[in-house]
């Protein structure tokens, strides 16, 4: 079974708890995740299925949307709220009866939070699946030892306030592949002087992918005998045509319609011919592709064959062949 599902992770579950789970519902052996979520987080966790979980070094780096909740007062060695405290409670600079004082407090958090908009130096959190020494940081700070973990450029695009009470603060983000939501908060709080922790989370986007594509553990076990009839289904819409069933196959039980992955490379239906030749790792001429680097080849409108690489003028050589 090959494809694209979007998961929405429930609380409490890791990301290769749900791929486990998956794998007992489906059946199938050969699947992975695209971009870790932390157990507390919850939302969109894309899976790659059977010879496309090949696909995923071409995903590269997407950016992400979260939206969660921060509490400050005092920070914890996870950086969220299911850490140690690490230091004592202390002043919000915020929470205070002096309007004035209390004004230009909530300013300096603003102006805080802005500075770490854009490109940024961020170090991971202790308690990540960052490796030193090939043993993962969580492994080692677990055992009370001192992790210390390089600093990581990182995009940050939006950070935004969206609602204040006190020392809870709801927030939204579009961050860069590979930044630590949790490390933003952090920082926020050494920032501002007070600390701060995140409590809650919710990834929203990843990529093109969104909630509205994700389904629940629950959903997909309900409607798992359904993914028997995708052959069938992937029949009627070439006999159909792809106009006008866009949005109708956009998620079939939960996959995301082959054309509609890796869209920032151009895509092309193969001849018989070539479709032969590509499946036995031999190159193609794709006289109307001259200056891309990678393509997507279908054998129909949802058939993905195989990623090929342009080798030389418009000869394709294809680095990624997947079985039907």
């Amino acid at each position: 079974m090959n494809g694209l599902l979007i998961i929405d992770k429930p609380a409490g579950m890791t990301s290769h708890d749900v791929v486990a789970r998956v794998r007992k519902i489906l059946g199938e052996k050969s699947i992975g995740h695209l971009g870790t979520l932390d157990p507390m987080a919850t939302g969109v966790l894309p899976l790659v299925l059977g010879s496309w979980t090949r696909l995923a070094q071409f995903f590269g780096e997407t950016t992400k949307t979260y939206e969660g909740t921060m509490r400050f007062g005092w920070s914890t060695n996870t950086y969220d709220a299911e850490g140690l405290q690490t230091s004592e409670a202390q002043v919000v600079p915020w929470i205070t009866e002096d309007t004035t004082k209390h004004k230009a407090a909530v300013e300096a958090l603003y102006a805080a939070k802005q500075t770490f908009v854009g490109e940024i130096e961020q170090t991971p959190p202790p308690f990540s699946a960052k490796k030193i020494s090939g043993q993962p940081a969580y492994k080692l700070a677990r055992k009370g030892q001192h992790v210390e973990l390089p600093p990581k450029r990182v995009k940050v695009e939006e950070f935004t306030i969206v609602k204040f009470d006190r020392i809870m603060v709801d927030f939204f983000c579009v961050v860069s592949s590979g930044t630590y939501v949790r490390s933003l908060v952090h920082d926020l709080g050494q920032k501002v002087g007070c600390g701060a922790h995140l409590v809650s989370l919710r990834r929203t986007e990843v990529g093109p992918f969104n909630l509205q594509h994700a389904m629940t553990l629950e959903e997909l076990e309900a409607q798992s005998g359904m993914f028997d009839d995708w052959k069938k289904m992937e029949k009627e819409i070439e006999e159909e045509g792809e106009e006008g069933l866009r949005d109708r196959v956009r998620m079939v039980c939960g996959k995301i319609h082959p054309r509609e992955i890796l869209t920032h490379m151009p895509a092309v239906t193969a001849t018989e011919e070539q479709v032969a030749k590509i499946r036995h790792g031999n190159a193609v001429n794709l006289p109307q592709f001259g200056k891309e680097k990678l393509i997507r080849v279908f054998a129909n409108q949802t058939e993905l064959v195989a990623i090929a690489r342009r080798i030389a003028g418009t000869l394709f050589q294809p680095k990624v062949v997947l079985n039907k």
